[in-house]
């Protein structure tokens, strides 16, 4: 026992020193893990003997959770709305890279069940870092934003196929293989039986006779188990939450879950097929059940953490020696990988309409292999499908690619500052009309904002550098015109000088930011209404000179908190005063502490701003409370007036 705790001390300290310093440099918490595991690897006899083993088999339930997680998250509804790019892009994808990969090993000598093998290892790309960077950088609802989401949702899927079809490439077992297993299984119920726990001898010996079966037997076995698990999903799920959520006990919520997980994992093993398998047929069977984000929320802090474990383990097995001892050769694999993928992934981005910036973030953010390769690989070791000599060099390139990928997002990044767009790109419409208020971006808030106007009777110039949201508003009869918002030239044609109004509405704040201090210095009598993402954007628009600024969420916010005030026992007017008084006191506090903010401090290091925030926050409560009070009075006097 003190052997487990200790191991248990050294993976955790490992995770906790190694994930936050990852994250914040940029890398990724895949990353960060896998550092763990190198350094837990390098510390002598610490993983040798059953260690290893056993961390093996906990890291490998991790997996099974996430593909549990992956299913819950995929609608079949979903899925079906998206099988153009599901089935194009992404699907070409996968089945161009696979073979053309599989093309490269076979030159290479290797055989071709080998070779188709290792061809699918590396068709996938790295999930966890590519969308965790995309939505650092804001890069998420860009052109190539959704093309490599809707790609690696696709690969998510094909690891699925992908498990059902390796244990088929199979490579023949040697005398010394047959020997090496019979004597572990023999060594093993040994231990079970001297241990006085025949459980695992109870369960070899029915999966040695399912196995026995004539093969329609076998089939017939193998279809009860899933068409089990997806008859359990559609009417079992329900009385059982039921029955759980009687007993008022929240701890009786991830019992259920992992039962599910555990449950599921237990019987695809039985019958010889992937827990990993069964774990997300079952998630997707959930998927549009009532109960999904409950069960979501159960797992996903345990799959966080044997997730992070199956990393650490990858990490430590990563073999130094034979990375020393081939540098060159693992470095040029790795490379030879990103210019196969990325030369795919570039030919099929223009074939779909990518184009400039949206064609190379799709072709650098997808090009390196990525952590389910791990998986796959470390499945076709326990079926025998690639050599274990191989199966090293191949863990060393996925890594490496991996660790490659950052600065592959750097060179996107030096890219785009420097890009012009092309000729392919669609240019920018002339305009030809002028309007008293212009709306620089048709998101979701221009949306409201320019429907509201225009159905008021003023006429509005709309400019966004988005095509769809332009043909989209096109189709319902509302004219826009396509362009980047921030470009001088198209702010002038849109009538600047004699606009009344600028609504900077743009989904980049940096970008709103810089259309505001534009327009400013252009029109210093203009009236500029200003989309905020957060209070520090707030100050920031007011230095630039907006003069109205809206955060997001911020009246929302109100509303549900005056929907919260009336549910407490206050009447529809009292809580309406106190909406008003709390929004006025908080625009005055805000224009107050933009005076004092400084973009050269951090917030939580300027006294001066905290001292402030403060005595502000104190005289809201004040101000709340004695407001709250008299309305009441007022409240009691008119019930004696009318009562009189």
């Amino acid at each position: 026992m003190e052997g487990f705790f200790f191991q248990a001390t050294i993976f955790l300290a490992a995770a906790v020193i190694a994930v936050p310093i990852a994250a914040r440099m940029g890398l990724g918490s895949v990353l960060g893990y896998l550092a763990a595991g190198i350094l837990i690897g390098q510390i002598p006899g610490f993983l040798g003997g059953h260690a290893a083993e056993e961390l093996q088999h906990f890291a490998e339930f991790g997996v099974v959770m996430m593909l549990f997680l992956i299913g819950l998250e995929l609608e079949p509804r979903a899925l079906w709305e998206m099988r153009d790019k599901l089935l194009g892009l992404g699907g070409l994808q996968v089945t161009l890279t696979t073979f053309a990969v599989m093309a490269a090993c076979m030159l290479l000598g290797v055989g071709w069940s080998v070779a188709l093998a290792i061809g699918l290892v590396f068709s996938l790309s790295s999930t966890a870092i590519v969308l965790q960077t995309l939505s650092e950088k804001g890069l998420m609802q860009t052109g190539g934003g959704r093309s490599t989401f809707s790609t690696l949702l696709t690969q998510d899927v094909a690891v699925i196929p992908m498990l059902a079809l390796l244990p088929l490439l199979a490579l023949p077992k040697t005398p010394d293989m047959i020997l090496g297993e019979t004597l572990q299984r023999l060594s093993e119920a040994g231990d079970a039986a001297h241990g006085g726990d025949h459980s695992g001898v109870q369960i070899e010996a029915a999966q040695s006779y399912i196995q026995s079966l004539p093969g329609w037997g076998v089939a017939l076995v193998t279809l009860a188990a899933v068409a089990g698990i997806i008859l359990s999903g559609v009417y079992l799920t329900r009385p059982v939450f039921r029955y759980i959520h009687n007993s008022r006990l929240r701890e009786m919520y991830t019992a259920l879950a992992l039962l599910i997980v555990v449950g599921i994992a237990f019987v695809m093993t039985l019958v010889g097929l992937s827990p990993a398998l069964g774990a997300f047929l079952a998630g997707l069977v959930l998927a549009s059940s009532e109960f999904r984000h409950e069960l979501e929320s159960d797992i996903a802090p345990f799959k966080g953490l044997l997730l992070g474990l199956f990393f650490i383990a990858v990490g430590a097995g990563i073999n130094f020696s034979l990375l020393f001892a081939s540098f060159f050769t693992i470095l040029a694999l790795t490379f030879s990988l990103i210019v196969i993928k990325g030369g795919i992934l570039f030919t099929l981005g223009r074939f779909f309409g990518l184009r400039g910036r949206d064609l190379w973030l799709f072709t650098l953010s997808l090009a390196q292999a990525g952590e389910f390769g791990f998986v796959l690989i470390n499945f076709s070791g326990q079926n025998n499908v690639i050599p274990s000599e191989l199966r090293e060099t191949l863990l060393l390139v996925i890594a490496i690619s991996m660790l490659i990928t950052p600065l592959l997002f750097i060179l996107y990044d030096w890219m785009s500052q420097r890009m012009t767009e092309t000729s392919d790109a669609p240019a920018a419409d002339e305009i030809d009309s002028e309007g008293p208020v212009i709306i620089a971006g048709i998101g979701r808030f221009g949306q409201v904002v320019n429907r509201m106007v225009r159905s008021s009777g003023f006429d509005t110039i709309v400019l966004d550098h988005d095509l769809e949201a332009i043909q989209r508003m096109r189709r319902f009869g509302i004219k826009g015109f396509l362009g980047d918002p921030g470009r001088p030239e198209l702010l002038h044609a849109a009538g600047l000088k004699t606009a009344s109004v600028l609504v900077a509405a743009l989904d980049d704040p940096e970008a709103t930011t810089r259309l505001v201090a534009f327009a400013r210095r252009e029109r210093p009598d203009l009236h500029i209404v200003a989309r905020a993402r957060d209070r520090t954007h707030v100050f920031r628009l007011y230095q630039a000179g907006a003069d109205d600024i809206v955060r997001e969420v911020f009246d929302s916010a109100l509303r549900a908190g005056r929907y919260v005030l009336e549910n407490m026992g206050l009447s529809e007017f009292e809580a309406s005063e106190l909406h008003k008084t709390f929004y006025h006191y908080d625009r005055r506090s805000v224009r107050e502490l933009a005076a004092l903010w400084d973009p050269n401090i951090p917030t939580v290091e300027n006294s001066a701003y905290i001292a402030r925030a403060k005595e502000l926050e104190n005289e809201l409560q004040t101000m709340l409370l004695s407001r709250g009070e008299e309305d009441s009075l007022e409240g009691v006097e008119d019930t004696d007036r009318s009562e009189a």
